[in-house]
């Protein structure tokens, strides 16, 4: 159900369902795909997990302007700085608490909105830590749906980069029309590190800052050659149904009291 096909007396007497805020980018991705394709993505998952739904929670349009400063090097790409978008959210945020829901979801389409959306949810909680019934909760498609994805067996690399084998394979399937092939060569980063992986192909143990044009010339990551529609639409029906059963179990939780020390604890 989208919220903003109510009247705001309907509102009003929805409150106690979730919402999901659909947060995406207008962005580069490399030679081959739109500047809009983590909305696109996002906005693909959303209104699967919606049509499932139904009246079973309220979803917002997709925000589809993110964080990008570290794509600005390529032309096209159009972006808040990390602290207004903080900013934008927290008042998203705010003004659905003020209008009394209290389980707020936000479902990120696109890798540079995480620090400042958790930083936006952490700062809104913080406001209201005298609301036991609030619940505000962030994720990533890629991040809720990992485990879902990762058994994808066509898939030769089981993680999300930025216009990769993934985001590619997506794109493919809804706008195939938009996605030059002939283009789709991402970069494979010559760097050795226990610790970092600049290419994101395996998880890093620690956190690196590097404006994008710093990694890849083409603005694209590891394989997106390799994509196909029916990779793309695995992905999609996977995510999809993940974010659908997180709603669904979200929808029940309680506040619940602080916990007790265990045994062997001491509780000053």
């Amino acid at each position: 159900m989208q919220l903003g096909e109510r009247k705001w007396p309907e509102a009003k007497e929805i409150t106690e369902k979730v919402v999901v805020v659909t947060i995406a980018a207008f962005e580069q991705h490399g030679y081959h795909l739109p500047l809009l394709t983590d909305t696109m993505i996002g906005t693909e998952i959303a209104r699967r997990a919606e049509a499932e739904l139904g009246d079973e929670a309220l979803f917002l349009p997709t925000l589809w302007i993110g964080s990008s400063d570290h794509h600005r090097a390529f032309p096209g790409t159009v972006s808040l700085s990390a602290n207004i978008y903080v900013k934008v959210l927290e008042d998203i945020i705010e003004s659905l608490i003020g209008g009394g829901f209290r389980r707020i979801f936000l479902l990120n389409a696109h890798g540079g909105n995480i620090v400042p959306a958790k930083l936006a949810v952490y700062n809104v909680h913080l406001r209201h830590r005298d609301k036991p019934d609030l619940w505000l909760v962030f994720s990533s498609w890629w991040q809720i749906g990992k485990d879902s994805i990762s058994a994808i067996d066509s898939l030769s690399a089981k993680m999300v980069t930025h216009a990769c084998e993934q985001e590619t394979s997506i794109i493919l399937r809804l706008r195939p029309e938009l996605v030059d092939m002939e283009k789709a060569a991402g970069s494979a980063i010559p760097f050795t590190s226990d610790f970092y992986c600049p290419e994101e192909s395996v998880p890093s143990r620690v956190d690196v800052i590097r404006a994008f044009d710093q990694l890849t010339a083409s603005g694209a990551l590891l394989h997106p050659e390799l994509a196909t529609a029916e990779k793309g639409e695995a992905i999609l029906a996977a995510t999809s149904r993940e974010v659908v059963a997180f709603v669904r179990e979200f929808a029940k939780w309680q506040p619940f009291a602080p916990g007790k020390p265990v045994d062997g604890q001491r509780s000053e």
